[in-house]
């Protein structure tokens, strides 16, 4: 049967151009060609602009790039959860400001609590900080979910009210006081020379990665093979494992190629008796666990959407509530389920980004909620429900933070920033709405 099928394909193959068998023969998602696209222009048109006006390009840099990853990171995580409350045709506008008084019942927790309690620089501190801001998160995300699903209020209310009640919040836990230093085992899950894998953990996983696209490609082609599926050419397969071969070890070279400054490594040898050696000593940064935490998100969310009950029920009640509920599914229940991870990922959000700081501020997380959904729809999330990808979301949030990154280098003011951000969600909206009809 799937011989035939592909037959049939290749004959019809011949009456289109080249571009069109490839992407057909691949099935690459043309959307996600499109944003990848943008991301190089991007990429290339900050670097030129830097070149030409300040002499200098400084976006296309190993430095640039890992500031870049680490950045990326809060809000890509934050958008993995976005994309199931778009899904379902709700919207959570809280996002930023969660993330902010979670950050600040952290600081507290972590600063003023638990060392009375179990005595400076306990182990356990970072450990019960992470689960408290975890916790927490999940528990005002739950009851934004009972708010909406069972009080009848809809999400855009609830979450706007929530916009302003916890950044308040986040500014009366500690009356406005910045909450510094965390804990030094909590700073390294923002980053940081310390905060990495180093070189070899990283060609340890890139390893694991390209192993992982192999495995995937084989997985893919028996489940076909099982169900009766057309399957892709051979040459397909081999082009799509060599290009996400390629690209993640692109990525750990450019990872390793951010080397420590040569002050930290001075003060990283003599507190460890290392010798330096007369042409100096090479540390390469490697993977930031941050970028780490993300990409483990990113797989464990995309699992969650792609393989278990729950992600099958959230893409049907986003198609067609009604029909959903109709076919036994507890759609309040859910709702009140998706809101409760998005808290949660809010929380790990939360973690990243005030370890980063190296201390927790009530003005953490301001306009992040922008951000995360401009990072969702971006990534192919249609507002009207039923579609959109997790990969497509975290790659969203790259293009969101390497047009602030972007900006901020060439020296755009603050006022411009938040204007193209806008622009774009406006954008992308529209660019979603035109695809939305050509597809019908």
């Amino acid at each position: 049967m799937s011989d035939n099928t592909l037959t049939t394909q290749s004959g019809a193959d011949q009456k289109d151009g080249a571009i069109v068998r490839f992407l057909r023969a691949t099935e690459v998602d043309t959307r996600m060609l499109g944003m990848v696209g943008a991301l190089l222009l991007i990429w290339i048109g900050f670097h030129l602009y830097g070149q030409i006006f300040n002499g200098f390009g400084a976006f296309l840099t190993s430095r640039n790039l890992w500031n870049l990853s680490v950045q990326t990171s809060s809000i890509a995580v934050m958008a993995t959860g976005m994309v199931l409350i778009i899904v379902t045709r709700h919207i959570d506008l809280s996002a930023g400001s969660l993330l902010g008084v979670t950050a600040m019942v952290m600081g507290v927790v972590q600063v003023w609590v638990l060392p009375e309690m179990l005595g400076l620089n306990n182990p356990m501190i970072w450990i019960i900080t992470v689960l408290v801001g975890i916790a927490f998160g999940a528990a005002i995300g739950a009851l934004h979910g009972f708010l909406i699903a069972y009080m009848g209020i809809p999400a855009f209310i609830v979450t706007l009210g929530g916009l302003l009640i916890w950044r308040g919040s986040a500014w009366w836990v500690a009356r406005g006081e910045t909450i510094a230093p965390v804990d030094s085992t909590f700073a390294l899950l923002g980053g940081g020379p310390f905060g990495t894998i180093g070189a070899t953990g990283s060609w340890i996983v890139g390893a694991l990665a390209i192993v992982g696209i192999a495995a995937l490609l084989l997985m893919g082609r028996r489940q076909r093979v099982r169900f009766g599926f057309p399957l892709r050419p051979v040459w397909a397969e081999w082009t799509l494992g060599l290009v996400g071969s390629g690209l993640v070890l692109g990525s750990v070279l450019v990872m390793n190629s951010y080397l420590w400054p040569k002050g930290v490594v001075r003060r990283y040898a003599e507190a460890n008796n290392i010798t330096v050696p007369e042409g100096g000593l090479e540390i390469s940064h490697g993977f930031a666990i941050p970028v780490l935490i993300a990409i483990t998100v990113g797989i464990f969310m995309t699992f969650l959407v792609t393989r278990t009950r729950f992600g099958r029920y959230v893409f049907a009640i986003g198609g067609n509530p009604e029909a959903a509920e109709l076919a036994g599914i507890n759609t309040k229940r859910m709702t009140l389920m998706i809101f409760s991870l998005m808290g949660g990922l809010v929380g790990i959000s939360a973690v990243i980004a005030s370890a980063r700081l190296n201390a927790a501020t009530n003005s953490l997380g301001q306009l992040d909620e922008l951000y995360v959904i401009a990072a969702a729809v971006i990534g192919g999330t249609s507002f009207a429900g039923g579609i959109g990808t997790i990969y497509g979301a975290m790659l969203g949030a790259l293009v969101m933070q390497s047009l602030q990154s972007g900006m901020v280098l060439v020296g755009f003011d603050s006022a411009v920033q938040q204007m193209v951000v806008g622009g774009v969600l406006i954008f992308a909206v529209w660019l979603d709405t035109i695809y939305r009809k050509n597809s019908v």
